[in-house]
């Protein structure tokens, strides 16, 4: 009978949950609220915790400091306003060994959800408050009465409407309705028995209805790893069509050209830096396109190393272009580029009847326009230009290059897949350029892996010497943001500049700029009274941001009130101090690339972050930013609070990647499914020997991963 082939997550994914037996229309409504539609979307719903009624904790039990889980029935509950209009909720739960205070910020609903009575189970981490323990903003899981050993705890919402023994069971009828048929397995036997994977009908059951915590570990161990594999081979085909379907221009040696740039700057190469030129140099000589990533803390260097590439272009007759996110950004590396190269000459080609020329660079960004707009087309198109710098402007349909050589994409995370997929292909020969991009934002290794898996990673993790150290401190109480503006005062009174960054407002822009333009008028009235105070936010027209820069630049301003667009790559070496107002607001990353903008000259800077009353994860961020200035130690802090939703959200991919998975705690798992994925593409005959993980990608696959799929 041809439906008694093993069923398949496809095949899974065609059933919808409408066709669960006992599931009304209520129901069904609420499991789409859940982004519950099919049967496979209801097995991917995994428990987020288990309830081990053979080894339960008891409130008792709980110690400060620790995170803990307990089943408790809810004592009181009640909501008070606090500061600016936000709600308070304050209660106590209760087993028959002791009490506990619990409170939450900002959800008054949790006052509905938990009246008097109502046992449920309550996770976080357990506080002393004033000699009594509490749990700040606790995960709360309704459970009602169920029974038995282990029991599986689901996310719930309180929309849906649906209990955690409802999805149990759900769950439930799905895997008995597939064993009949089995659950077709994608993974060669001999991947399986290298890492001790279980079956994938073992592991669906083991995580949903486990006998023993060891089953739920053993289930999760191979599920995590069949979600780690998929992106990876997603990752690896889209690097190996790319190489297989792309011809690479061959550079030659551009040593002395390189040689003579590094001997114009301030501080010898750092060995990172030789070592990130070396490998780039090496992908340079071969026919395969580079597909590189820079990564480097701020100030480590990443634009002597991105300008090292593009002179390698040159040296061969080549073009080399910058792309910036933004257009103050692709300003300032057009003055740094000019201002490092000038007096450049290219070497003449050969059998050309021309002698070498001075090198010429162009800025191309959406204000150029009219007469120098063509002009600055029609000479990329002959090859008179060398170096173009711009944004999202150069790869639109009229720009057309005379032989793209390198191009270089800095902050890759503001740019698309597609947009560097527009420059590859920007040639008339049909030759493709080499990329290099970079990120000022480090990333763990294992994220850099998954999010930029179908690029070579360089890392720059040595600062050049001469960075003078930023010191950091949390401004909290009205003394010490006094303190803030003396300081500010101070330094400029000894010749120095500084920032102050506003709140990051998401709802609006128009609110971040009115927020802006507030603040800049209450220090001009206050505490910055008699200083020279700038502007600079989001809604100016471009030449009233650059007339601002420029007067930052050349220290005709003392103090740049500012939203976050100084966030990447702004440089004034004598700004010495970053005051950032409702720090609380921003993540680490953006906190992390504000306070790189000092720190960039001989004096020593400050970096002062605002913010009195912060949320628990607030705290952690602030007290991370005064800890270290370390961005790759920021970034497993930013990794270990926010999860991996926001990192992957770069990877611009279709359906919801890591369910199960977590680059923080499987990130052995990671290395290991990379590895597993180059043996499988690149074995004898590909993936066509695996007829289930091909059809496994397809369903998890983009339409433009897809088509590496199909190519593959």
């Amino acid at each position: 009978m041809p439906d008694a082939a093993p069923i398949t997550l496809a095949d899974l994914a065609g059933m919808g949950v409408e066709k669960l037996s006992g599931v009304g229309p209520k129901k069904v409504e609420g499991l789409h609220k859940l982004g519950i539609d099919s049967m496979l979307d209801l097995l991917s719903h995994y428990p987020r915790r288990y309830l081990d009624r053979t080894n339960q904790a008891k409130v008792r039990d709980l110690r400060p400091g620790e995170e803990g889980m307990v089943l408790a029935t809810v004592r009181s509950l009640s909501t008070r306003r606090v500061k600016g209009g936000r709600a308070m909720v304050t209660g106590e739960i209760a087993d028959d060994t002791g009490r506990l205070k619990i409170s939450f910020f900002n959800q008054a609903w949790r006052e509905r959800q938990l009246p008097a009575g109502t046992e449920a189970i309550f996770y976080g981490k357990v506080e002393d408050f004033r000699g009594t323990r509490q749990m700040t903003n606790p995960v709360v899981d309704l459970i009602g009465n169920r029974t038995g050993r282990i029991i599986p705890v689901y996310p719930q919402s309180e929309k849906s409407g649906l209990s955690t023994w409802d999805l149990g069971d759900m769950c439930a009828q799905v895997l008995r309705r597939c064993e009949a048929r089995g659950i077709a397995e994608p993974l060669p036997g001999e991947v399986r028995d290298r890492f001790a994977l279980v079956d994938r009908r073992t592991a669906l059951t083991g995580i949903h209805a486990p006998e023993s915590m060891a089953k739920s570990q053993a289930a999760r161990k191979r599920l995590v790893f069949d979600e780690l594999l998929r992106i990876q081979l997603a990752l690896v085909l889209r690097k190996r069509h790319i190489e297989a379907t792309s011809q690479g221009i061959v550079h030659e040696s551009a040593i002395d050209l390189m040689s003579a740039y590094w001997s114009r700057l301030a501080f010898p190469l750092t060995g990172a830096q030789q070592r990130v030129i070396g490998e780039i140099v090496a992908d340079l000589a071969r026919p395969i396109p580079m597909h590189r990533l820079l990564q480097g803390d701020v100030g480590a260097g990443k634009t002597v190393v991105a300008v090292s590439a593009l002179l390698a272009a040159v040296h061969g007759g080549h073009q080399g272009a910058l792309m910036a996110p933004t257009e103050v950004l692709a300003e300032q590396h057009a003055i740094g580029l000019r201002r490092d190269l000038a007096g450049f000459v290219v070497p003449a080609e050969e059998g050309s009847l021309f002698a070498e020329r001075e090198l010429r660079i162009a800025l191309l960004t959406n204000r150029v326009t009219g007469a120098e707009r063509r002009q600055i087309l029609a000479e990329l198109a002959d090859g008179a230009i060398d170096l173009v710098v711009g944004t999202h402007a150069l790869i639109q349909d009229a720009v057309r290059f005379h032989s793209l050589g390198v191009v270089v994409i800095d902050e890759q995370h503001r740019f698309g897949v597609e947009q560097r997929a527009a420059l590859r292909a920007s040639n008339a020969d049909g030759t493709s350029p080499d990329v290099l991009v970079m990120t000022a934002t480090p990333i763990p290794r294992t994220a850099a892996m998954t999010v930029y898996g179908d690029l070579d990673v360089s890392v720059l993790d040595e600062l050049p010497p001469g960075r003078t150290p930023i010191a950091t401190q949390w401004a909290r109480s009205y003394d010490e943001v006094e303190s803030a503006w003396a300081l500010v005062r101070s330094e400029i009174a000894d010749g120095r500049q500084a920032y102050v960054v506003c709140p990051l407002i998401e709802e609006s822009v128009k609110l971040e700029v009115s927020s802006a333009t507030e603040t800049f008028e209450d220090l001009s009235g206050g505490e910055l009274h008699g200083l020279r105070l700038g502007l600079l936010h989001g809604r100016m027209a471009s030449a009233e941001k650059d007339a601002v820069m420029t007067s930052f630049r050349s220290g005709d301003i003392d103090v740049l009130v500012a939203t976050t667009v100084i966030e990447v790559g702004v440089d004034v070496p004598n700004a010495t101090v970053m005051v950032v107002l409702d720090a609380d607001r921003f993540g680490i990353a953006q906190l992390h690339q504000l306070r790189g903008r000092v720190g960039r000259g001989a004096h020593r800077s400050h970096c002062v972050l605002v913010a009195d009353e912060p949320t628990p994860d607030g705290e952690e961020r602030l007290e991370a930013m005064v800890r270290t200035t370390d961005g790759f130690e920021l970034a497993e802090v930013d990794l270990e609070l926010r999860g991996e939703g926001t990192i992957m959200g770069e990877r611009q991919k279709g359906q919801n990647d890591l369910r199960l998975a977590s680059l923080r705690r499987d990130r052995d798992w990671v290395t290991r499914a990379r590895e597993v994925a180059f043996e499988l593409v690149d074995g004898p005959g590909g993936l066509r020997h695996l007829p289930v993980l091909r059809g496994e990608l397809a369903l998890f696959m983009s339409d433009e991963d897809e088509e590496f799929l199909l190519k593959g």
